[in-house]
C-alpha cells in the first residue's frame, strides 16, 4: 500500500480497523511511518471510523462500543495525528441506531452502511431515501443528526458496487482477469483495458454508473472498489489502478459524456456531495429525508434472516460481559488509586505499570466487539484464540483491581508495600481454561480472623446479599468495626443431590475429607464505587448464624442424597404439589412437577399474575438451506422440551434468600428470591446452566407466558443504550420476528410491564400475546453458506443469567409517558417551524425503562467483587472502608467510565482522566413509591467539584466522545448539566 500510493498522487485507499493497522505499524521502520503520515496528510490514505474494529452492532454493549472507539481514536491521534471524519460499516449484519449517535458525538459528520434487509433497500431506492439524516428517536431538534449513505445493492464487493448488474460490474474487477485465482461466477470475465477497447468498456461501465446514480438525489456517485482479503499483492494494485485510470482518463476526455471520474476516499465523496448540494459538511442537504430507528433484522435474500447470531456461542457472549464489568471496575479503581497515591506522594511505590494491563484489556475487549467475534461467527480455532485472549485479560484485570483495592483499603497508607510475588488480596474466582465456568475461591478459616474486601462498582450505594464460600459451617461474620452480622448459612452443591465436600491438608499433611464447603450469605450496604471490609472468624454465633431449610424432590428417582448435621434436609421421594417462596414484596409459585415458575403475587394484591416458564426446542429445515452460525431457519414452530426423566428439585429457604434449583438433563434452572428491601428484593434472579452438547441441529428456547395484553408489541434494547419498540408481524416468517437483546426486553399493557433483564446478549421475540421468548443456545451441524465454512459444534456448558421484573403502572400514566422536562421546555421555547420534515416523532417510537429497571440491570451486570485478604500473621495492617464519593450520583446518571490517558513518552498513565457520564432516559409512569430504595434525581445537574471525597477537581474540560475535540475551554465551574439520554465526556484532572 505505502509504495503503491506513492507511485501516483491520484490514487486513493481507505482503511477502517485500527487493531490490525497498529499491529502492522509496530513492525515498520521510521522511514515507512513517515511515508504513511504523508499519505494520510495529503488525503491519499483515509482512516474511516477509526475504531479498534468494525464492531457488531447487535450484541455489543455501548460501554464496549465507546471504549473501542476511544482506543482507536487515541491511537490515531498519538501515532498519525489524524482524526476520522467518516464512518464505514460495510459488514455488520444489520445496523443499530446507537452507532450514528456515538459517531456524531465523536464529531464524525457522515457515515456509510451496507447490510440492510433487501426489501428495505428496494423501498429506499424507490423513494430516493438511500441517503438520509439519521436522527435519534428522542431528539426533538437535530443535534443527533448524522448524514448516512446506504449502499443500494446485495454486497460491498466489486460485482455489486458499480451498478445494478453484477454480471457487468464483475467485468471491472481486474483481480479476476483470466489466469488469476478467482473468476466471475456470471461466466463473463474482465478484459484488460487497451486503446482499442477503452471506448466500448468505458461506455459499458458508464451505463451502470448512470443507472446507479438514478437511485440517489445528487449526481455525485460513490463506487467502492474492494472486497475481503484484497490488495495484498502488487499485481492487484497495478491491475485495478492502471485499468481504472485508463477508463477515467477516457471518460474525462469526452465533454459530451458530462462525467468526471476519479479515485477518491469516503470523505472525498461526502465533501463532493456537500459541495454539490451547497451545505456545510454534516449538514442536511435540501430535501433529503430525516429518519429514526434501526435496521434489524437483516435478510440478504428470500427468508434468510440473520437472526441466529444473536445467540450463537452464548458462552463467549457471557464472557464478554464479565470482562467488560471487570474492565470498567479496574479502570475506575485504578484511576482513583493513582489519584490518591499521587496526592499522598506515594505514586513511586504504586504499580503504575498496571496501566499496560489496562491497555491490553481495552484492546482485547475492543477486538472481541468485531462483527465476527461477539457474533459467534468465527472459525473454531479463531474462537479459541479469542477465548484465550479474553481469559488472559480477565486475569490481568483482577490483578489491577486487587492492586488498587490493596492501596485504597489500607487505614495507614504509610504501611503500603507492593510485592508482585505476594499479592495482598486473593481473586474472587478462577477459571481453569478459557471455556471453563468460574470456580469460586474458598476462604480457609483458622484461629486468626480472615478479612474480605468488597468492591461495589456501581455509582449508587447498594444493599446486596454477598455470598462467600468457606471451609467450615462454624463461622462468624463481623463488620469492619467488629460488630457481629446476621448471616444465612447454606450448603454448596456440586450436583442435584451432592454437597461439595472440602478436602484440605492440615499441619500433619494427612487428608481430612468430607468437611463441608458451605456458603455464607450476608446482606451488606456498600458505598458507591467504594470498598467495604468484612471479618470472618471460626466459631459459632447461634444468635447471628441463621440456617437454611432444605428439601429435595426426587420424583421417584432412586438417588442417594448427601447429608450433613449442619444442614437438615427433607427428601420427598414422589408426588409434589405446587409450592411458593416469598419475600417482603411477593409470593412466587412454582410447579411441583416441573420446578418451573408459574406465577407471582404481590403482597399488596389479591390476584396472582401469571408468569409461566416453559422450555422449547427448535429444529432446522430438512431442505438444502439450514440454520447455521448466522441464519435462523427453523423447521416449524418450536416443540416443548421433553426430558427423559422428571427433574430433581432442590428448594432452599432462608432469611435473606430462598431458591429453587431444577435439574433437567440439558438445563439446570435456578430461581432465587432475595428477602431484602430495595432493588435486590423487587425482582427474581433467574439463571440457566445449559449443556446441549449431545443435540443435533436443535436450539433450546425459554418461553415466558403472561396475562399481559401486549397486542403484538414488544420492546428490546439496542446496545444497552436505548429501547426500540418492535411489532410481531405475522405475515413475515417466524425467524424474522427475532431481535437482539443485549440487556433487556419487555412487554406491557396499560397496567403492567414485565422486563426480562439479561447478563449476556441473546436473541429474543414475542411470538404470541403476553409472551417473551429467548434462544438460550444453538447447536448446528452445517455451514449456512455465509462465509464461515463450519457449523456450530463447539458448544460449552454455559450460564445464562437473568432478572425478571414485574412492574405496575401508576394510574393515569400511559405507556411511553416520559419524564423529560428539559425536552418539553425546549420544545415550548423553540417550537419546530419545519412541520413538513417529520420533525416531531410519533410518541410510540420511543419507550424507556423505569429507574428501578435501569438499576436492576446494573445490579445484574455489575456484581460485587469479593476479594479475600491473603492469610497472614496477626496482627495484619488495619483496613478501612473506602468511600470515594461524597454522595451517590443522581440515580438517572451512570458513570460509564473513569479512564486514564496514556502519558506521551511511555506506557504509564498521564495526569488526565476521561470521565464519561450517561444520563439515562426513564419512564416515570411505573410505580416507584414505597419500593424501599432511595433514589433521587437532580434534573440533570451534577456538582462534580464536591463529588470526589479527598480529591480536588484541578482541571475540567468538556470534549467530544473520544476526547479528540474540546467542546469548550476548560471551566472554572465544576457544575455540570446533561440532557436525558446524552453521553457527556470530560477531560478531568484530580489532585
Amino acid at each position: 500500500m505505502v509504495s503503491k500510493l506513492q507511485e501516483d498522487s491520484r490514487w486513493r485507499f481507505l482503511w477502517a480497523e485500527v487493531s490490525f493497522f497498529a499491529k502492522w505499524w509496530d513492525n515498520i521502520n521510521a522511514q515507512k511511518r513517515a511515508a504513511v503520515r504523508r499519505l494520510v496528510g495529503n488525503g491519499q490514505l483515509e482512516i474511516a471510523t477509526g475504531g479498534w474494529v468494525m464492531p457488531d452492532e447487535a450484541n455489543s454493549h455501548y460501554f464496549a462500543l465507546i471504549d473501542q472507539l476511544i482506543e482507536g481514536h487515541q491511537w490515531l491521534e498519538r501515532n498519525l495525528g489524524v482524526t476520522p471524519r467518516s464512518g464505514w460499516a460495510v459488514d455488520p449484519f444489520g445496523h443499530s441506531s446507537t452507532m450514528p449517535y456515538l459517531l456524531r458525538r465523536a464529531n464524525l459528520t457522515s457515515m456509510l452502511i451496507q447490510r440492510v434487509h433487501y426489501a428495505i433497500k428496494k423501498h429506499f431506492a424507490a423513494t430516493h431515501s438511500l441517503e438520509f439524516m439519521w436522527r435519534q428517536t428522542w431528539d426533538s431538534d437535530s443535534s443527533t443528526d448524522i448524514f448516512c449513505h446506504m449502499m443500494p445493492f446485495y454486497s460491498y464487493d466489486v460485482p455489486h458496487t458499480c451498478g445494478p448488474d453484477p454480471k457487468i460490474c464483475c467485468q471491472f474487477d481486474f483481480k479476476r482477469l483470466p489466469g488469476g485465482r478467482i473468476n466471475c461466477p456470471w461466466k463473463v470475465p474482465p478484459r484488460a483495458i487497451t486503446d482499442t477497447n477503452v471506448a466500448e468498456r468505458a461506455a459499458l461501465l458508464l451505463d451502470q454508473y448512470r443507472k446507479k446514480s438514478r437511485l440517489f438525489r445528487s449526481n455525485v456517485l460513490l463506487v467502492p472498489l474492494g472486497d475481503d482479503f484484497r490488495y495484498d499483492k502488487p499485481q492487484e494494485w497495478d491491475a485495478q489502478f492502471f485499468s481504472y485510470q485508463r477508463l477515467f482518463d477516457f471518460l474525462n476526455s469526452k465533454p459530451d459524456l458530462h462525467v468526471q471520474a476519479q479515485f477518491g476516499t469516503l470523505s472525498d465523496y461526502f465533501d463532493a456531495l456537500y459541495k454539490k448540494t451547497g451545505v456545510e459538511p454534516g449538514a442536511r442537504p435540501p430535501g433529503f429525508p430525516v429518519l429514526s430507528g434501526d435496521f434489524f433484522s437483516y435478510a440478504d435474500r428470500e427468508d434468510h434472516y440473520w437472526t441466529g447470531y444473536y445467540t450463537s456461542r452464548p458462552f463467549y457472549k457471557n464472557l464478554d460481559r464479565v470482562l467488560e464489568a471487570h474492565l470498567r471496575g479496574a479502570e475506575i479503581l485504578y484511576s482513583l488509586a493513582v489519584a490518591h497515591a499521587r496526592r499522598s506522594g506515594l505514586a513511586a511505590q504504586y504499580p503504575l505499570s498496571d496501566f499496560t494491563l489496562l491497555t491490553d484489556a481495552r484492546r482485547t475487549l475492543g477486538l472481541f466487539q468485531h462483527h465476527d467475534a461477539i457474533t459467534g461467527t468465527a472459525k473454531e480455532a479463531v474462537v479459541v484464540d479469542y477465548g484465550v485472549r479474553l481469559l488472559r485479560s480477565l486475569v490481568s484485570l483482577k490483578q489491577v483491581i486487587i492492586n488498587a483495592a490493596h492501596y485504597l483499603v489500607l487505614g495507614d497508607k504509610g504501611t503500603y508495600h507492593f510485592d508482585s510475588g505476594a499479592p495482598f488480596l486473593q481473586v474472587d474466582d478462577t477459571r481453569s481454561s478459557h471455556d471453563a465456568l468460574p470456580e469460586r475461591t474458598v476462604i480457609q478459616l483458622d484461629a486468626s480472623p480472615r478479612f474480605v474486601v468488597l468492591f461495589n462498582p456501581l455509582e449508587q450505594e447498594r444493599l446486596s446479599v454477598v455470598s462467600l464460600l468457606v471451609n467450615s459451617p462454624r463461622v462468624r461474620v463481623l463488620s469492619e468495626d467488629g460488630q457481629p452480622l446476621a448471616v444465612q448459612i447454606s450448603a454448596h452443591w456440586s450436583s442435584a443431590t451432592n454437597m461439595v465436600p472440602n478436602v484440605y491438608q492440615d499441619a500433619r499433611h494427612s487428608l481430612r475429607p468430607h468437611l463441608l464447603c458451605p456458603k455464607v450469605s450476608v446482606p451488606l450496604r456498600l458505598p458507591a464505587l467504594g470498598l467495604g471490609v468484612l471479618q470472618l472468624q471460626q466459631g459459632l454465633d447461634t444468635h447471628h448464624t441463621l440456617p437454611s431449610s432444605m428439601r429435595i424432590y426426587l420424583h421417584g428417582q432412586r438417588l442417594s442424597v448427601s447429608r450433613h448435621e449442619a444442614f437438615p434436609i427433607r427428601v420427598i421421594d414422589s408426588g409434589a404439589s405446587d409450592f411458593a417462596l416469598s419475600n417482603r414484596y411477593m409470593q412466587v409459585w412454582f410447579s411441583g412437577l416441573t420446578g418451573l415458575l408459574k406465577s407471582v403475587q404481590r403482597v399488596d394484591e389479591e390476584q396472582e399474575q401469571r408468569i409461566d416458564v416453559e422450555l422449547f426446542i427448535y429444529g432446522t429445515r430438512a431442505s438444502k438451506d439450514k440454520s447455521g452460525a448466522y441464519l435462523f431457519l427453523p423447521d416449524d414452530q418450536a416443540k416443548p422440551y421433553i426430558p427423559k426423566n422428571p427433574p430433581v428439585l432442590r428448594v432452599t429457604e432462608g432469611p435473606f434468600f430462598s431458591e429453587v434449583v431444577t435439574y433437567y438433563e440439558h438445563v439446570h434452572q435456578m430461581v432465587r428470591l432475595y428477602n431484602l428491601p430495595g432493588v435486590e428484593g423487587l425482582s427474581l434472579d433467574v439463571s440457566f446452566l445449559v449443556d446441549i452438547r449431545d443435540y443435533v441441529n436443535k436450539e433450546l428456547a425459554l418461553r415466558i407466558h403472561t396475562d399481559i395484553d401486549s397486542q403484538g408489541t414488544f420492546f428490546t434494547d439496542l446496545n444497552g443504550f436505548q429501547v426500540q419498540p418492535r411489532r410481531y408481524l405475522k405475515k413475515l416468517p417466524l425467524q424474522a420476528n427475532f431481535y437482539p437483546m443485549p440487556v433487556m426486553a419487555y412487554i406491557q399493557d396499560t397496567q403492567r410491564r414485565l422486563t426480562l433483564h439479561t447478563a449476556q446478549a441473546l436473541g429474543v421475540s414475542s411470538l404470541g400475546n403476553g409472551q417473551l421468548e429467548v434462544i438460550l443456545d444453538r447447536r448446528l451441524m452445517q455451514d449456512d453458506n455465509r462465509g464461515l465454512g463450519q457449523g456450530l459444534k463447539d458448544n460449552k456448558r454455559t450460564w445464562n443469567h437473568f432478572r425478571l421484573l414485574l412492574e405496575r403502572r401508576t394510574v393515569g400514566s400511559e405507556p411511553g409517558f416520559f419524564c423529560k422536562l428539559a425536552a418539553m421546555f425546549r420544545g415550548l421555547i423553540f417550537p419546530s417551524s419545519r412541520s413538513g420534515d417529520r420533525e416531531v416523532q410519533d410518541s410510540h417510537s420511543t419507550s424507556y425503562p423505569s429507574l428501578l429497571s435501569h438499576l436492576t440491570s446494573m445490579y445484574l451486570n455489575t456484581p460485587v467483587f469479593t476479594l479475600p485478604v491473603t492469610q497472614m500473621p496477626s496482627p495484619g495492617p488495619s483496613l478501612r472502608a473506602f468511600l470515594p464519593l461524597a454522595s451517590s450520583l443522581p440515580c438517572d446518571f451512570h458513570l460509564l467510565n473513569l479512564r486514564m490517558f496514556q502519558a506521551e513518552e511511555d506506557n504509564l498513565p498521564s495526569a488526565d482522566t476521561a470521565l464519561i457520564l450517561h444520563r439515562k432516559g426513564f419512564d416515570c409512569g411505573l410505580e416507584a413509591k414505597n419500593l424501599g430504595f432511595n433514589c433521587t434525581t437532580s434534573q440533570g445537574k451534577v456538582a462534580l467539584g464536591s463529588l470526589f471525597h479527598g480529591l480536588d477537581v484541578v482541571f475540567l474540560q468538556p470534549t467530544s466522545l473520544t476526547l479528540l475535540y474540546p467542546l469548550a475551554s476548560p471551566s472554572n465551574s465544576t457544575d455540570l448539566y446533561v440532557d436525558p439520554m446524552e453521553i457527556a465526556t470530560f477531560r478531568l484532572r484530580l489532585g
